[in-house]
């Protein structure tokens, strides 16, 4: 029995030797950021049948850990005992600056000395940049904690971009952003089609890239000081596709409409009208880049009186039209590579767990137990 392949599979790449990837936990990490992280590394295992990637996960002292959501984490390894890794990836979360230790410091910059490629995820960037190995690098972080990091460490240059890979630096916000970063670098390392073929498996529209920012709540910019401000921005976002007249909005908030052009004048330097514009065309962006929705429809649901009068405020605002900023992400739209898939019968993993350190293979046991999925070794790498 055979794999049928779409023939855009075919390109091989060269076989490199399996990248050892180690996720340090901290006390309070977010399970979704560890997840996102680290279930690409299995899925790029099981669609190409071979083991690419090897991981661990990593305490101080190799004891129990306990996530942000009270599930306690028993490690694969401690800081002494871990292997030789390419790639460690610190896994943050909640009270970062009480979350790890001067230990965790000094072990961070002793990889970096050994020119261990670093990385961290959620608010994980914040210890990277405290051991002083982000210095004259690009980072992202979270939104909560990025002011107080860019603030703290000036020598970082702190980015609101969703992930940043910068040389042997790889930084991420959280939640699910994780993934995309991972799904990057595997693209880098193996090839669009490994990358494209992962998403699918993880049912995801779009894989997100570097360019993309992540958004920051109003309340968390303004604070609480403008509580008139941050309603009718908020009305605003409630009514995209049937926009609200400004006279209405003012009387919605209790202002009169001179009162609510001089604080969007004072806080946001534009008038509301063009403020509520630039929600829209925002609105609009997501939509283009990330569902396949009609120009027209995207037009429509976005409150635009009809399609021409959208590109027009399109191309004016964001430079770019709805068309050219649809195909201008082409290269990571989504593609059914798999036509078709059966199991590779004469080229099953061996193993025999029960003589083997089963805690350092952990890539081994999941490619094993995934050599019976009908995607198992569907693209070629």
């Amino acid at each position: 029995m055979s794999v049928l392949l779409n023939s855009s599979l075919k390109k091989e790449y060269p076989q490199k030797e399996v990248s050892r990837i180690g996720f340090l936990l901290l006390n309070n990490f977010t399970m979704i950021a560890l997840a996102s992280a680290v279930e690409p590394l299995r899925m790029a295992n099981q669609l190409s049948g071979k083991e690419l990637y090897d991981w661990y996960t990593i305490t101080e002292d190799g004891e129990p850990v306990s996530a942000s959501d009270g599930i306690t984490v028993t490690p694969d390894t401690s800081i002494n005992a871990a292997p030789k890794l390419d790639t460690l990836i610190v896994v943050g979360g909640v009270n970062i600056t009480r979350s790890y230790t001067r230990r965790q410091v000094s072990w961070i910059q002793s990889l970096a000395r050994k020119h261990v490629c670093l990385g961290g995820v959620c608010t994980g960037p914040y210890l990277l940049a405290d051991a002083g190995v982000m210095d004259g690098y690009e980072c992202s972080a979270h939104w909560e904690c990025i002011a107080a990091l860019q603030e703290a460490y000036p020598r970082v240059t702190c980015s609101n971009h969703l992930f940043v890979i910068d040389r042997d630096r790889m930084t991420s916000t959280g939640g699910s952003v994780p993934m995309d970063m991972m799904i990057n670098m595997i693209k880098r390392d193996y090839g669009h089609q490994l990358a494209a073929s992962i998403s699918e498996m993880f049912i995801c529209d779009r894989i997100r890239g570097e360019t993309d920012y992540q958004r920051i709540p109003l309340r968390h910019v303004l604070g609480t000081a403008q509580p008139k401000l941050v309603e009718a921005i908020t009305l605003m976002e409630a009514n995209i596709e049937e926009t609200i007249e400004l006279d209405e909005l003012a009387a919605y908030v209790g202002l009169s409409r001179r009162q609510l052009e001089r604080l969007f004048q004072k806080y946001l330097q534009c008038p509301p009208s063009k403020y509520y514009l630039k929600l829209r065309l925002f609105r609009a962006r997501q939509l283009l880049r990330q569902t396949s929705m009609s120009i027209i429809d995207i037009a429509t649901a976005c409150g635009f009186v009809s399609s021409p009068h959208f590109s027009k405020c399109y191309r004016i605002h964001i430079g770019i039209s709805p068309r050219a900023e649809r195909l201008g992400h082409g290269e990571t739209e989504l593609e059914n590579v798999l036509l078709a898939t059966e199991v590779v019968e004469d080229n099953p993993v061996q193993a025999d767990f029960s003589v083997l350190d089963v805690p350092s293979l952990r890539s081994s046991r999941a490619l094993y137990e995934a050599q019976y999925e009908p995607t198992y070794g569907s693209v070629l790498v």
